[in-house]
């Protein structure tokens, strides 16, 4: 489903495509820490940047993996959708270039290719 944002989407399975083909590429969850207790990817798989810190902070709020290197291919990601889409548009602005939300986000991921990270009670 399209975000209202406009931001480019890909696929859960496009991302695990990627990591199959050992493609290299970030993978960013804009979700907030809370989150991470109710469906989580393994640690290690994907870099930790809460919108909260980055309204906040701002450009400060941008780990220094995706910092060094404003052409990576940086994949976004959030509960369903929404936040990574509006965080894609916002890097893209300020030029990087490769950044992309996860469309359906976790909740996707758990639906169609592993219900084991978990999902959120009905909300």
């Amino acid at each position: 489903m399209p975000n209202p944002y406009g931001a480019p989407e890909v696929s859960v399975h496009d991302v695990t495509a990627k990591q199959r083909e050992g493609t290299e590429f970030l993978l960013v969850d804009v979700r907030e820490p809370k989150e991470l207790e109710l469906a989580s990817l393994p640690e290690g798989e994907f870099i930790s940047m809460p919108l909260s810190e980055l309204r906040e902070r701002r450009l400060d709020a941008i780990p220094d993996e995706l910092r060094r290197n404003k052409e990576a291919d940086v994949v976004l990601f959030c509960h369903k959708g929404l936040r990574s889409a509006q965080v894609t548009v916002f890097l893209r602005q300020q030029g990087w270039s490769n950044a992309v939300s996860m469309d359906g986000g976790i909740d996707a991921w758990a639906e169609e290719i592993d219900d084991s990270v978990g999902q959120y009670a009905s909300m």
